[in-house]
């Protein structure tokens, strides 16, 4: 009896791991991140309607599943049934990453909210910096005095209904909208100007080539010397005995 009682608590463990583990495989792939905020945070289009900016509480963060290079992020409600906003990121690069995920924000004038600016997940040096709509970053650029990223396309800020679909018009639109860049002057200039581009990886050279190379030329030079000595030997042997034997002779 104990044995069927330990082999079901076994299979039992065994099928609650099968469940659980795409979960979490999930997870760390859509980088689903719980995030309270203690004040008013305002975020970029395309968003629920009076969700421009969102009230302190609790949200939850995932990326959209896209085909798309480019990530698109939503934001939950705590429970996971509403989604409040859908906003276009692009790679943006840490030199070093943390185990925690990090959030940084565009300081506003006082009595105004924090703009959303890039989240970085666990791990990865890899994070979202998120894009604005135009007009919303040609007035944050000016506020806070650095460049902000924006759609110079005009796209749909607010939305009725939630956006469910990979596919929706309004995703495909942020997937291929150009991305441009604003200063504080309000001089529209390209993405390279002012994004960062990772560090170029250390080039590696083969050195297994160049071990055999070495190899092939060193070989001759250091294998010919104890034979030639040796025949040199035997050849002065061979020259002494038939000496000996002559005056043998001759005697």
């Amino acid at each position: 009896m104990n044995r069927f009682k330990a082999a079901t608590t076994v299979c039992f463990v065994a099928l609650m791991g099968a469940v659980l583990a795409p979960g979490a495989k999930a997870d760390d792939w859509n980088r689903k991140t719980v995030m309270t905020f203690s004040g008013p945070v305002e975020i970029p289009g395309v968003h629920l309607v009076g969700f421009g900016v969102l009230p302190a509480g609790t949200y939850v963060f995932k990326i959209l599943d896209s085909q798309s290079d480019r990530h698109i992020v939503q934001i939950f409600s705590q429970d996971e049934k509403t989604i409040y906003a859908t906003i276009l990121a692009i790679p943006n690069y840490r030199l070093k990453a943390t185990d925690k995920t990090v959030v940084t924000f565009r300081e506003r004038p006082a009595g105004e909210p924090e703009a959303l600016r890039a989240w970085f997940y666990p791990g990865r040096n890899w994070g979202e910096e998120f894009v604005y709509p135009r007009a919303q970053a040609i007035l944050l650029a000016k506020e806070t005095n650095t460049p902000v990223l924006f759609m110079p396309v005009e796209i749909p800020v607010e939305v009725t209904e939630p956006i469910v679909s990979a596919t929706a018009p309004v995703v495909v639109q942020l997937e291929q909208a150009p991305i441009m860049a604003v200063k504080p002057t309000g001089e529209q200039v390209q993405l390279a100007e002012v994004v960062t581009p990772p560090p170029a990886e250390p080039v590696v050279a083969d050195t297994t080539t160049v071990a055999t190379e070495t190899t092939t030329t060193t070989l001759p030079s250091t294998a010919s010397n104890l034979p030639l000595i040796g025949l040199l030997g035997l050849m002065a042997l061979g020259g002494a005995f038939a000496v000996r034997t002559a005056a043998r002779r001759l005697q």
